[in-house]
């Protein structure tokens, strides 16, 4: 075995173990301690996203030394109302008021002002408007901003990370078409079918798999990125599956490669694998930016803790957890670094299948080790023994990526073959 990847196996194993060690969280509360003028003061830490659970939340038997961290979704337009009576349940119950720079609130919400509330502390002493305060955890706190502000419109990070995979996307394929002397008509409709069947093969491939009930409550939903429920809003698709977008972009691409290229099709998936490859660490951050697919709680002196202030409560508590997101996107890009060199440096580009195959086995590897650090997605319905939805659905597309490698010997082509022009 070689040094190189015995130390890989080392860190998986790190990194599995710590799973099963992780801190439980049983109440909701992490620990933490604020800075006010150097004095130490230990806190509960506690947040959420649904409005419901923080206004119940002063309720609950913690007496002093309690920090609430708040979201701008608690607070949007719409819930202004509810979110300004649920503020004052907080101030009514002892709590302090400080924005995202802890400077003290001490005025009333309004419209305008109300999603600067960023944090609710209650503590044994008042804290003074002239007193530094900051707050010192174990782990780090991801609560970014949601995207850019470009006057009325916000461009969201998520949105953006899939800019950045089409666009990337459609920058190395026009390089590997140029490599492999294809004429450049081929690459939009190559483009047009990848972005279908990604999209649409995602999408379906989430409601099959994780969330089956919206083809009853939200039929639309599953099509379109709006919302039906409680009256009509746009949402965007906020629920895909890499599973769908890989069985829809397979399709797809059988039919470019027959119809239109007229190429094997290993031909096109081995050059497609590697832009799915980089593609794939790009939606992952967009994962990352939008607080979702996080992982399973860590204790809050692991070096991989994150808190997620604005994850859904369909993970459960708002607890230190494992970026599992940003496990599978560093995965993602050494798959494409490897890709890109066999492709480049080796004449494995000439045995048809064989780069296709090995992205299968890596990539689904990559999701199936991942998955142990993983929260459900959704109703985790598909199990055998301990594994999970994703992890169940993964197995298949590595023994095809294993099955794929050996009948590759079979669609070997020389050079001069790969390079014929159209």
């Amino acid at each position: 075995m070689s040094t190189t990847f015995f130390r890989i196996y080392l860190v998986m194993f790190a990194l599995i173990t710590q799973c099963l060690f992780a801190q439980q969280y049983p109440d909701g509360l992490s620990d933490g301690s604020l800075q006010v003028n150097g004095n130490n003061i230990p806190v509960k830490i506690y947040s959420t996203t649904e409005l419901v659970e923080l206004g119940s939340f002063p309720e609950r038997a913690i007496k002093n030394n309690v920090l609430v961290i708040l979201n701008e979704s608690n607070f949007e337009t719409a819930n202004y109302d509810t979110g300004a009576s649920v503020l004052a349940r907080f101030k009514d119950s002892g709590y302090q008021f400080f924005d995202k720079d802890f400077r003290m609130i001490d005025t009333a919400p309004t419209t305008k002002n109300i999603t600067s509330f960023k944090y609710a502390v209650k503590s044994a002493k008042p804290i003074t408007a002239s007193e530094k305060v900051e707050l010192d955890t174990p782990f780090k706190i991801w609560d970014p901003s949601k995207g850019i502000k470009l006057g009325p419109v916000t461009l969201h990070f998520y949105s953006l990370m899939f800019v950045f995979a089409f666009g990337f996307g459609y920058v190395l394929m026009t390089k590997i078409f140029k490599i492999d002397n294809v004429n450049q008509k081929y690459l939009e409709p190559l483009f047009t079918w990848t972005l279908i069947g990604t999209i649409l093969g995602a999408r379906l491939g989430h409601v099959i798999f994780y969330q089956p009930e919206l083809f009853k409550e939200d039929f639309w939903s599953v099509f379109l990125p709006i919302s039906t429920k409680n009256g009509l809003k746009f949402t965007g698709f906020s629920g895909l599956a890499s599973h769908g977008a890989t069985i829809a972009l397979i399709f797809t691409t059988l039919y470019y490669s027959f119809k239109i290229i007229k190429k094997n099709p290993f031909w096109v998936y081995d050059r497609l694998g590697i832009v799915v490859a980089l593609g794939g660490a790009f939606v992952r951050m967009g994962n990352f930016f939008n607080s979702e697919i996080v992982g399973k709680p860590a204790a809050p002196n692991s070096p991989f803790a994150l808190l997620f202030p604005q994850q859904s409560s369909e993970y459960g508590v708002t607890v230190p957890r494992y970026p599992s997101q940003l496990f599978e996107a560093v995965g993602y890009v050494a798959l494409f670094i490897l890709l890109w060199v066999l492709y480049r440096k080796t004449d494995k580009k000439y045995q048809q299948g064989w780069l296709f195959g090995l992205f299968f086995i890596i990539l689904w590897a990559i999701r199936f080790f991942v998955e142990f650090l993983k929260e459900p997605q959704g109703d985790e319905f598909i199990q055998i023994g301990s594994l999970n939805t994703g992890q169940v659905l993964s197995i298949p597309f590595m023994i095809a990526g294993v099955v794929i490698m050996v009948v590759s010997k079979k669609f070997k082509i020389t050079q001069a073959e790969n390079e014929k022009p159209e």
